[in-house]
């Protein structure tokens, strides 16, 4: 039920989608000038090696060799078939999910936060500013700075901050600081745009500092990919020809474009994202220009939004509580390549529960929305007879995200 991989088998390429999606990208546009933003632009927040990666059209992109010597200590991270889930759910459908959860931060995010911290080390800067929702994100990029050297100040989100404190201590554990955003306004819950603007604010006000960030951007996704070429070959390892649809939750992006992206070329793979109803980007939002963050600070970027002022309801999936959405995800649903579906929290919850009485293992919340959509197409194949083969996304665990569950069986979870 488990099919592992060694070491060796690490990609040592990021796979571009960009040369493979339906429509060209449009250009990030500065926010003040509305002209399409250049490398010299970036640089007070990037340096020139993700932003060459950021606007690059080659279909692969060779991962340095550094990175891969700390991606293999959890990568490549196993393919679970859910045997009893199936069992559960008396579906033909086969699930499997790709478990990102073994990380040393319990998610998928590192697979970028190491390459961004060796490239910001390498570029001489001393000092990365970030956002986080739930913390997943501010943990992965903790744990890659301890390891290159660097400072880290993580802005997180208040509604989250306050949620879940022991998300603050793994951060506080690999030496970063950590602040509730926004850091002017303590009556607000907090959004992952106001945090943005808060990490941006931080950065371009040193010298020693940059910006990192955890998703929506084309090189965060680009380096996920490592995600979805190891599970193409562990299905081949399982005797799958190839998935019949594949599901994974989105916030920004960054997990269902890891596992999603390099099936893309494949016409007869389906693709899913999943979100929360309280804050339908995909599902509701509009295809438009709009900036990153709350205080408009960040380049224009062309996808799917709520606008950015927008303020979700603290909702205990704090990953996924943001207004747009990355303009690749956002440009593969535009074009009818991807669908999105939205799914209130309790009926997430119900989902996560079910899994985790079954399969043994507890999920994130973000987690949840993919098994909540995993679970409606698995009970579409029994009901239609179909024998299809399912693949999402266990993008992280929920160990320390147990007030959810305590919110949850008690009863005092609300649909926002």
């Amino acid at each position: 039920m488990r099919w592992m991989l060694p070491t060796t088998e690490v990609p040592e390429a990021w796979f571009n989608v960009v040369p493979h999606l339906p429509t060209s990208l449009q250009p990030p546009l500065h926010p003040a000038t509305r002209e399409p933003v250049g490398p010299q632009d970036l640089a007070p927040l990037f340096p020139m090696a993700l932003i060459g990666q950021e606007v690059s059209a080659e279909p692969w992109i060779d991962i340095p060799g550094p990175v891969l010597d700390v991606l293999r200590l959890w990568r490549p991270t196993p393919l679970v078939r859910a045997r009893r889930l199936e069992q559960a759910l008396d579906t033909p459908a086969r699930i499997y999910f790709k478990d990102e959860s073994v990380s040393p931060a319990g998610s998928h995010k590192p697979n970028t936060a190491v390459p961004q911290a060796f490239y910001n080390r390498e570029a001489g800067v001393r000092r990365l500013a970030t956002e986080t929702g739930a913390g997943q994100w501010g943990s992965a990029l903790a744990f890659a700075c301890a390891l290159y050297g660097l400072e880290c100040k993580v802005y997180m989100v208040r509604a989250s901050y306050e949620q879940k404190p022991y998300r603050r201590v793994m951060m506080e554990t690999w030496g970063s600081s950590v602040v509730p955003s926004p850091v002017d306004r303590p009556d607000h819950p907090g959004s992952l745009g106001s945090a943005i603007s808060d990490a941006v604010r931080d950065a371009v006000g040193r010298e020693d500092t940059h910006y990192s960030l955890g998703s929506v951007l084309n090189h965060v996704l680009l380096h996920q990919t490592v995600i979805g070429q190891e599970a193409k070959v562990q299905l081949q390892l399982a005797g799958e020809e190839r998935p019949d649809l594949v599901i994974g939750c989105c916030g920004g992006g960054s997990n269902l474009g890891g596992l999603a992206l390099p099936f893309v070329p494949d016409p007869k793979v389906a693709l899913l994202a999943v979100e929360p109803s309280s804050c339908p980007t995909l599902t509701a939002g509009r295809f438009e220009y709009d900036f990153g963050d709350t205080a408009g600070m960040t380049p224009l970027l062309a996808m799917y939004t709520l606008g950015h002022d927008f303020v979700p309801p603290p909702i205990h999936a704090g990953g996924l509580r943001y207004h747009g959405d990355a303009p690749i995800i956002s440009a593969l649903v535009h074009s009818g390549r991807m669908q999105a579906v939205a799914h209130p929290q309790t009926a997430v919850f119900e989902a996560a529960v079910q899994f985790a009485r079954v399969q043994g293992t507890i999920p994130a919340p973000e987690t949840a929305h993919a098994i909540k959509a995993t679970i409606d197409a698995a009970v579409a194949a029994r009901e239609a007879g179909e024998p299809r083969v399912i693949l999402f996304g266990y993008s992280g665990h929920g160990l320390l995200d147990l007030q959810a569950y305590a919110d949850h069986l008690a009863g005092r979870l609300a649909d926002d």
